[in-house]
């Protein structure tokens, strides 16, 4: 069974340039969207910020209003069958809004399973098992001002999940996380996948897509690139090495001058805190790596390490040659 289906679907805002000569401008936040997601699976939505993907979770949770095209959840439109709709969903944004810091956890869950009219005596039974699902149950009773980040985004989960939904929406969830947080939070969310709810999850963090997603649709500037599963994604790149140099302020014009090698396929740029790490894709790219320290010769370089692509490596493949198609 399908569970979410969209079709060239296309959301626009307009807004305005200039300090006295004011124009108007179109913004395309989606553009031709199709998908296509049955029940019972983990889809990982995959992209920068500014990509869409909280965009398209918010038409589809009927939160926002598409521009053209269409979108159904349970064979149901999004736009003509709102109210029969959100019963069956939750909805899960990263962040912590959207909780009454003032209660505790029980007693938030409390208010939302009244707003969502759950039975008293399900709820009742429920609050209980959602505290223990996301590992609040010893502190459930604590006003949730004094809970972490961590803590409070595991209650946003309980929360979505209040009034049992098939379908489950989560948009970034583990933003801001530390690492063990984000690592607890992601074992809660494997877990429902396998009780058999139908998860939508958009994080542009790849290796969270790759460790929970049975299938992912890769985003870029409104439009989807490709759909498919993590481990076909990878093979994109299978053939190619990744050379990372973390090197001490490369001059635009030298990776430019690495970027027109005629062997590299992508090149990508991560910023750290003092210096910058250098991601080269190639065949073979352990054989070139004299080539590139020849190329960035005065060039303060730390270290070379030389590894095996990712699903990351793919992301930046295939957006980068989207991009050099747009530019033609």
């Amino acid at each position: 069974m399908t569970i979410i289906t969209t079709q060239n679907l296309r959301r626009t805002y307009e807004t305005t340039t200039g300090l006295i000569r004011r124009k108007k401008k179109e913004i395309t936040a989606l553009d031709g969207v199709d998908l296509s997601i049955p029940s019972g699976e983990m889809f990982g939505l995959l992209g920068q910020n500014g990509a869409g993907k909280t965009t398209i979770t918010r038409i589809l949770s009927t939160v926002l209003l598409p521009t053209s095209g269409s979108a159904q959840i349970f064979g149901l439109d999004v736009v003509k069958s709102v109210r029969d709709i959100r019963p069956r969903i939750g909805l899960v944004f990263g962040g912590e809004r959207g909780l009454y810091w003032r209660l505790s956890g029980y007693d938030n869950l409390q208010y939302f399973a009244d707003l969502y009219r759950v039975p008293p005596h399900i709820a009742r039974r429920r609050i209980p098992e959602l505290l223990e699902l996301v590992g609040l149950t010893d502190r459930a009773n604590e006003r949730i001002e004094g809970y972490s980040r961590g803590m409070k985004q595991r209650l946003h989960i309980a929360r979505g999940l209040i009034h049992d939904p098939e379908l489950l929406f989560l948009d970034e969830p583990t933003i801001g996380l530390d690492p063990l947080a984000a690592r607890g939070l992601r074992e809660v969310i494997r877990n429902l996948n396998q009780q058999g709810k139908t998860i939508f999850l958009t994080s542009h963090y790849m290796f969270e897509i790759d460790a929970l997603c049975d299938r992912v649709a890769i985003m870029n500037k409104g439009k989807i690139l490709i759909t498919d599963t993590p481990s076909a994604l990878k093979k994109v790149v299978a053939n190619l090495e990744v050379v990372e140099v973390e090197c001490f302020g490369a001059p635009e014009d030298v990776i430019q001058k690495i970027q027109a090698h005629p062997a590299v396929q992508a090149v990508n740029i991560e910023r750290l805190e003092q210096s910058q790490l250098i991601q080269i894709q190639a065949p073979a790219g352990a054989e070139l790596v004299k080539e590139f320290l020849g190329i960035l010769e005065g060039v303060q370089v730390r270290k070379v390490v030389t590894r095996q692509p990712t699903l990351e490596d793919a992301y930046v493949k295939l957006v980068g040659d989207e991009e050099k198609r747009s530019k033609g």
